[in-house]
């Protein structure tokens, strides 16, 4: 990433918002070909997931990870991906809230679940580390 779409300020440019849009978008991607496109343009050859005790290193498993969070909780209706109002930036560190919103129902809008994300960006623009942090659990 060149120097001039790093900002330290807090507020985002152009290119990071497009990097926390499309994360906040993957989860919700249906088709498994798009699925594998949108990680593989996401996340760099070698990248890394954490989450829950979890890790997940290169496209395969950011794929496979992907689709089980999909096929559990958005496949069905159950939840939207959202979030990011709150996104920063310092240096090559994003950092934004991703929650789970009820879909339906009369909880229809609020969030069963969040996290805390921090991603650490490559020369590219691509997730080189992600971190998601837990800061609401969903209800057992």
């Amino acid at each position: 990433m060149t120097n001039s779409t790093k900002n330290t300020t807090g507020n985002l440019t152009t290119e990071l918002q497009t990097v926390v849009d499309r994360y906040l978008a993957v989860w919700s991607v249906g088709d498994p070909a798009d699925r594998a496109k949108a990680v593989a343009d996401l996340w760099s050859d070698r990248g890394i997931e954490y989450v829950e005790g979890q890790q997940y290193i290169g496209h395969a498993a950011l794929v496979e990870r992907v689709a089980e969070a999909y096929e559990a909780f958005v496949a069905n209706a159950a939840y939207t991906a959202v979030g990011g109002e709150d996104a920063a930036v310092h240096g090559d560190v994003v950092t934004f809230t991703i929650r789970l919103d009820h879909a339906q129902g009369p909880d229809r809008g609020e969030t069963a679940w969040s996290a805390r994300v921090f991603l650490v960006l490559d020369e590219d623009g691509q997730i080189r580390e992600d971190y998601q942090l837990t800061v609401q659990p969903l209800a057992a």
